[in-house]
């Protein structure tokens, strides 16, 4: 459940990303998004982290969960901030679809 919550965390910081006007220009070089789009961006992604975290407390209570959730968002921002963005950011988009799959197919096996 936790590879699913960290999917879905990096989901989220992406989602957070793409809220914001500089991250999409250097992601799709174009004209930045409207207003209401990135706020849609931004709220898919504070919801992805309320999801992570809600999983993150059912897997582990609330003793551990909480925890976990800030080291599976700590590890999910490193790894956008410091992997992706500066040298592979066109993976970022795929990578957003394809960890939380990945994350599903762990939690359920």
């Amino acid at each position: 459940m936790m590879i699913l919550a960290l999917g879905l965390s990096f989901s989220a910081f992406t989602a957070l990303s793409f809220a914001m006007e500089k991250h999409q220009l250097e992601l799709h070089g174009r004209q930045a998004a409207s207003v209401t789009r990135r706020r849609l961006w931004q709220l898919a992604g504070w919801a992805l982290l309320t999801v992570a975290f809600a999983l993150s407390v059912v897997d582990h209570g609330w003793a551990q969960g909480p925890v976990l959730w800030l080291g599976a968002m700590t590890v999910s921002g490193m790894l956008l901030a410091l992997g992706l963005y500066p040298y592979r950011p066109r993976w970022i988009v795929p990578a957003a679809w394809v960890l939380p799959i990945i994350g599903l197919l762990a939690a359920l096996a």
